[in-house]
């Protein structure tokens, strides 16, 4: 990153992760990024190069916070409790409305960043590609080191491992359905028989 910053970088990286959570990767120009974060188009450049530098910056940001989450959510006492929470984690944050552009409320949900870049085919290239496998990777690690514990070991069906790719599989699907029915307690009610699925009876 070439030269002096003029701007906050953690506000204009926050206000542009919106726009591409908001209009998806390919739709996202320059112009629309510049007139979202308050910074001339020359500025963004000079700073970060290009469009796909700043979505990987503005991702990573995400991820981090995502993942630190999460981690809060896992930390339960008791891992079915701590999967419930996960996934009630989960499922708010993609059933919030839509950050808009400017002063209009919007009534669509958000859905998941990392679902959305994904399933955009302009946003393939292979930088993008590595930056959502260290996100699914990483969630996938922190499921795993709860599950490794004692008291989850013991119970589950499968190993944490298998289990801990499985409830990633499954939460990608989840997105979907959101997407299609709108309804948190829906998805919560899947989620549940998920975890049901994966712990053996008491």
């Amino acid at each position: 990153m070439a030269g002096i910053k003029q701007f906050n970088e953690d506000q204009a990286l926050d206000k542009a992760m919106h726009v591409f959570w908001r209009q998806g990767y390919g739709a996202t120009s320059m112009p629309d990024l510049a007139k979202a974060t308050g910074v001339q188009r020359g500025s963004l450049y000079h700073a970060y190069g290009d469009k796909q530098n700043i979505f990987l910056l503005a991702f990573a940001r995400y991820q981090r916070h995502y993942l630190e989450m999460v981690r809060q959510h896992m930390r339960l006492d008791d891992p079915e409790a701590a999967l419930r929470a996960y996934f009630a984690y989960v499922i708010s944050s993609m059933s919030e409305p839509v950050p808009p552009l400017d002063d209009t409320p919007s009534s669509r949900t958000r859905g998941c960043l990392t679902t959305k870049i994904a399933t955009d085919e302009t946003a393939m290239d292979e930088p993008v590609r590595n930056a959502l496998r260290g996100m699914l990777e990483g969630l996938a690690d922190v499921l795993e080191e709860r599950l490794s514990q004692p008291d989850a070991r013991a119970r589950l069906a499968l190993s944490p491992k298998d289990a801990a790719r499985l409830l990633v599989t499954f939460t990608r699907g989840n997105v979907v359905m959101e997407r299609i029915y709108h309804g948190p307690e829906q998805l919560q009610a899947t989620a549940d028989s998920m975890i049901q699925i994966l712990f053996k009876p008491r």
